[in-house]
Order: C-alpha cells, then sequence, then structure tokens
C-alpha cells in the first residue's frame, strides 16, 4: 500500500557559529491514509523540525539540504513556493503547541477560520463560511459557537484557544494533520474530546495524522505505530504496542523507564544519565552512545536504521539485546 507521505533521508540544516547544525539528519517516515503516526522524543530531537519540513515552513537561514518528501506521489521539496502554499492549509494543515502565538490577535476567531475556508473556495459565500466555522466551532467542544465567533483570541480560555486553532487546520479538510503537542492546555475532559474528534475524522474521511508529543500516553491510546527520535535521528520505529511492551532501542527503553506505571505505582522512576549531544559537533557514530548502558566500541561508527523483527527497526547495534 502506497503512504500518503513518504519522507527518504530529509537532512534540514541550520547555521550556528559553531558550525551547521542538522536538527533532523536522515530521517525516513511513512504515513499512510487514515492512520496516526504518534511521533516521541525530548525536546530538541527534532520532531517538530522534520514537520515543518515536510510543510515548508523552515524559515530561513535553515533549510532543507538532502531528502525526498512525496505528498501523494508529489515531491513537496522540489515544488515551488507558490504550489506548496497551495496545499498547505488544503491538503496539509498544522495544529500548534502554542495557540497563543499561532491565533492573530488582531481578528476575530471567525474571520480566522472564515478567511481559511474561503482561500481554499470551500464555500460558495461568506454567509456559507460563517455557517462552516460554526459548525467547526461546535465540533470541536467550543460552547455557544455562534456568539464566540465574533469574540478576538484574547477573550478565549488558553484551552479554548487550542481548541479553536485546531478548527482553523481543520477548516481546509486536510488529508494531513500534523498535531504538534495539540493537547497540552487541555483539561482530561476536553483533551479526550479533542483526540475522539480527531480520531473520528481519521475513520470519516481518511484524515492522516502525525501526533508529535511528549506523552507516551496519548500515543499509546491513539496511535497504531510510533516513531522515536534523538539527537534528529529516528531510533526506532514500530507498532504502537509491541514498541512500548519490548522497546528494541535503549533510548526507548529509558523512556519507558522514566515514566510512572498505574499497575506497579511505587516503582521507582529512572531517568536517563547524561545530555543531548551538541548536534553542531556530533560524528558519524551513535548519538546516544555517550548515555547509553549498552555502548561498545563499535558504535563509534555509523549506524542505520535497520529491521529488528517484522514492521520494528532500531538504530541499535545491540537491539536484539535490550529487554
Amino acid at each position: 500500500m502506497t503512504a500518503l507521505l513518504s519522507v527518504r533521508g530529509l537532512r534540514t540544516v541550520f547555521p550556528t557559529r559553531r558550525g551547521p547544525l542538522a536538527a533532523c539528519d536522515g530521517v525516513d517516515l511513512d504515513i499512510h491514509t487514515g492512520e496516526a503516526l504518534g511521533v516521541v522524543g525530548e525536546s530538541g530531537s527534532g520532531k517538530s523540525v522534520t514537520f515543518l519540513s515536510v510543510l515548508g515552513l523552515v524559515r530561513p537561514p535553515g533549510r532543507i539540504e538532502a531528502g525526498e518528501i512525496l505528498f501523494d506521489g508529489t515531491d513537496l521539496a522540489r515544488l515551488p513556493p507558490s504550489s506548496l502554499r497551495a496545499l498547505r492549509g488544503r491538503a496539509m494543515a498544522l495544529a500548534m503547541q502554542d495557540a497563543l502565538s499561532a491565533l492573530n490577535p488582531a481578528f476575530t476567531i471567525g474571520t480566522q477560520i472564515v478567511e481559511t475556508i474561503l482561500t481554499h473556495r470551500l464555500a460558495r459565500s461568506p454567509s456559507e463560511a460563517r455557517d462552516q466555522a460554526v459548525a467547526l466551532l461546535r465540533r470541536v467542544g467550543i460552547p455557544s459557537p455562534e456568539r464566540r465567533l465574533d469574540d478576538y483570541p484574547h477573550q478565549f480560555s488558553g484551552g479554548m484557544r487550542q481548541r479553536a486553532m485546531i478548527a482553523i487546520a481543520l477548516a481546509g479538510q486536510p488529508r494531513l494533520l500534523v498535531a504538534d503537542e495539540p493537547t497540552t492546555a487541555l483539561d482530561v475532559t476536553i483533551r479526550a474530546q479533542v483526540l475522539d474528534l480527531i480520531d473520528e475524522l481519521r475513520e470519516e474521511t481518511g484524515l492522516a495524522v502525525a501526533m508529535i508529543t511528549h506523552d507516551l500516553g496519548v500515543v499509546a491510546e491513539r496511535c497504531a505505530r510510533v516513531m522515536v527520535m534523538y539527537a534528529g535521528q529516528v531510533v526506532e520505529t514500530g507498532p504502537t504496542a509491541e514498541v512500548i511492551a519490548a522497546p528494541r532501542h535503549p533510548y526507548t527503553r529509558g523512556l519507558m523507564a522514566s515514566l510512572p506505571s498505574l499497575e506497579d505505582p511505587d516503582r521507582p522512576l529512572h531517568a536517563i544519565p547524561g545530555q543531548v549531544p551538541d548536534l553542531a559537533r556530533v560524528d558519524a557514530g551513535c548519538r546516544f552512545r555517550n548515555r547509553c548502558p549498552l555502548a561498545i566500541d563499535a558504535c563509534a561508527q555509523p549506524v542505520a536504521l535497520r529491521a529488528v523483527a517484522p514492521g520494528r527497526f532500531s538504530r541499535c547495534l545491540r537491539a536484539e539485546e535490550v529487554t
């Protein structure tokens, strides 16, 4: 089955005083229609930069240095900016973590949703677009949407702003939604409502979702596959249940050991020792080896992402020994 989004060898570089910094380096990934892919890793691992690259939103002087980004067979890395803009928001959409920064404070919520609908010609008139905007706000759980449509972002609570931004992202009826920490500011009830909405859209419309998050609980509950990133690279990927039950990379195992357990609430939590390497000064070897209990001399050589089981991949020479 052909993937809706297929990325191969993606390398996005930012110049620094210490030299070029590859925020994502050699990233491969696939997302199929109707699939939710969880993307996890600590801050600075390259999760957001990878998908900003996919959407063509990396700001200069950052640039895509290498790689292929196929969306429905079209290489986005080689599209002219005007063609990419036409796809972004319509075929692909982004719901960002910081709704307060993402929403324009000078315009009402309704104006921002209606503008998206009209820009992509999804309504025949402004009044029809407004009706669609009301329906979107209602669907993401905004009470009294007809009235709240004329409010400004500062009149919404943090959680309501987050839901309004998701409504804007969905306004173009995209085929791919990049959700970057979409539930950060939401309480438990509203978080479940937003995640249920995304699941419904996946089932009803075939929406593909890249769920970027620190919350492994969300990934375990909502995503069939997970991709674990560390220091700009994919270190493990596979079916979520299998990866969580039996990690095949020491970093993934470290992430799991740092989480509390409902089954064993008295279990001590273990932080991963050491620090993430400086990405402007990394060598060709395994980037986790300075923190890894299984590191050997051979880890100083390039380590490829390799198959360790059907549908399972790990960037570790000793993946079969990780338990």
